[in-house]
């Protein structure tokens, strides 16, 4: 094959590796990087020498592949191959939505494979879940005098759930998404305080610089990652493990949503069950500063409908 078929071939891949990339540990994003540089260098390198000049290991080699979709090295580098212009289409169908997912995949199929993912997903992070490590950072956040929550992106919507949970007992906090401000409100940490870094991939550079400052001033620091070995866990005093669902659902943060949810669920009640009287409390003066917002209108409830009158008129 021509080197120029054999580039053409690559870059199809290419797109495959670069939607998982935000997934992959460091090692595996190492050899993802040298491929999408050189797309030819997996055809023209054993797994050896590819594991090597990205100095890493053939059994990283063969994870990085797995990952992508294939059943290992030898698998890869025919799909690099034949990757045939008529399959292009197909082939960003997988790298967007996944292959567990069919274009005519009937509605009901779609319902089916959602449900059996996220369940896999759910009781692979349940399993990974250190309760007594959870229930410290719960007694931690409970006592502290102010809580910062990280995230940039996609992940900043989770941090911001989380804060609108804990808000509404009580506990002092706030969510940052943007780095300017959250470094700034990481740098007033203290002892008494503890931050929260929210990043799938557990590589946003800006979520591991805001969790680092906090660490550096002294909070106690949390990361919520799907990477153990990511720099924000590596930065971290305790990390909480997400499982993602099979690849699939791009981008990945929309995939790792209800694995992250369960997590914030569970330290959200945890929180609330440090003080019940004093976290019953705070919900009912919560749930009464905003109930004269929520009377519904005349409007709201449709049409006004005169009363029946009894024929008497009115002095």
């Amino acid at each position: 094959m021509a080197r120029a078929d054999t580039l053409e071939n690559g870059f199809r891949a290419a797109a495959r590796i670069r939607a998982n990339l935000p997934q992959m540990s460091a090692a595996m994003a190492k050899i993802g990087e040298l491929v999408l540089a050189d797309p030819a260098a997996a055809l023209e390198l054993s797994i050896t020498e590819l594991a090597d000049r990205a100095g890493t290991s053939a059994a990283t080699v063969t994870r990085f592949c797995r990952l992508l979709g294939y059943a290992g090295f030898a698998q890869f580098r025919l799909g690099l191959v034949d990757g045939g212009a008529g399959d292009e289409a197909q082939e960003t169908w997988h790298v967007d939505i996944g292959r567990q997912f069919a274009p005519d995949d009937s509605p009901s199929d779609v319902l089916r494979t959602l449900l059996s993912v996220q369940s896999r997903a759910l009781e692979a992070t349940a399993s990974l879940i250190d309760l007594e490590l959870v229930t410290s950072i719960a007694q931690s956040i409970w006592s502290a005098r102010h809580l910062d929550i990280y995230g940039v992106g996609g992940s900043w919507a989770v941090a911001n759930e989380l804060h609108s949970r804990l808000y509404r007992i009580g506990i002092d906090c706030h969510a940052w998404g943007e780095p300017h401000s959250g470094l700034v409100s990481a740098e007033f940490q203290d002892e008494h305080c503890v931050a929260i870094g929210i990043s799938t991939s557990g590589r946003t550079a800006e979520t591991v610089d805001m969790l680092a400052r906090a660490a550096a001033s002294g909070a106690r620091t949390v990361a919520i990652t799907s990477d153990r070995d990511s720099a924000l866990a590596r930065v971290a005093e305790a990390c909480i493990t997400t499982a993602s669902p099979d690849v699939y659902l791009q981008p990945t943060d929309l995939a790792a949503r209800p694995s992250q949810l369960l997590v914030l669920d569970l330290i959200y009640l945890l929180v609330a069950q440090q003080d019940f009287t004093a976290t019953a409390t705070r919900l009912t003066r919560s749930r009464l500063a905003v109930s004269g917002h929520r009377r519904v209108t005349s409007s709201a409830r449709g049409p006004h409908i005169p009363r029946a009158t009894t024929g008497r008129t009115s002095a």
